[in-house]
């Protein structure tokens, strides 16, 4: 019997940074490379780590972001709520999901339990829960934004793992940021870096199969 953990944002929900910094900045990010270097500049600096961590609320994360790149506060601030607003549901992913939770029931299906571990704000979480239902198909799972933990650090993990007592020989994690699955491998988890739901089902096949359908 396995527990699977998934990661959120890519993964079970739209996450498109490029897309959302050159819809919000057209003149900034009029090339890929542009797009991707702003991008890395809002999302991966110690700023929007912060915001994760429940470290900052909406307004100051937006504040710091301007101030720090001089950039126009009001279009940062749309930024962040687009950020919030792009969080919908990944068809396939959400349709694998929807499998795994009737095998979760099936005693025979190997499947133990579902949990998502998240680098989330507390206002997009809690967006998150109020919207989507399916939410409860979860057994647990951990928002970064409640615990003033993020991913990769190896503390979330282990919070993960003690509170739900998960075996690391037993847990799948699935995440599309290869220094979080590093993480996860690090601590004895089976961890998949996510590229595409038929590559995930294809690994999914090889370890509890034969309950996954793949691809034909």
């Amino acid at each position: 019997m396995v527990d699977i953990v998934f990661d959120f944002g890519a993964v079970l929900f739209g996450w498109r940074p490029l897309e959302l910094v050159a819809q919000a900045f057209p003149e900034m990010a009029g090339t890929p490379q542009a797009a991707k270097s702003l991008a890395h500049a809002v999302f991966a600096h110690e700023d929007w780590m912060d915001f994760d961590r429940g470290h900052l609320d909406c307004e100051h994360v937006a504040a710091r972001t301007a101030h720090r790149l001089s950039l126009d506060l009001q279009r940062v601030t749309a930024l962040v709520d687009a950020v919030g607003n792009g969080l919908i549901p990944l068809p396939q992913t959400l349709a694998l999901l929807r499998e795994l939770h009737a095998l979760r029931h099936n005693g025979g299906s190997g499947v133990r339990g579902l949990y998502f571990l998240s680098n989330m704000s507390e206002p997009f979480s809690r967006m998150l829960e109020r919207n989507y239902d399916f939410l409860e198909w979860f057994d647990g799972g951990i928002f970064s934004g409640d615990v003033q933990l993020i991913k990769p650090e190896p503390a979330i993990y282990t919070l993960l793992q003690s509170r739900y007592a998960l075996n690391p020989e037993t847990t799948i994690f699935i995440d599309d940021m290869p220094y979080n699955v590093d993480a996860a491998n690090a601590l004895g988890w089976h961890a998949i870096h996510f590229s595409s739901v038929e590559q995930l089902r294809n690994e999914l096949a090889l370890l509890i199969p034969p309950a996954i359908h793949t691809p034909s």
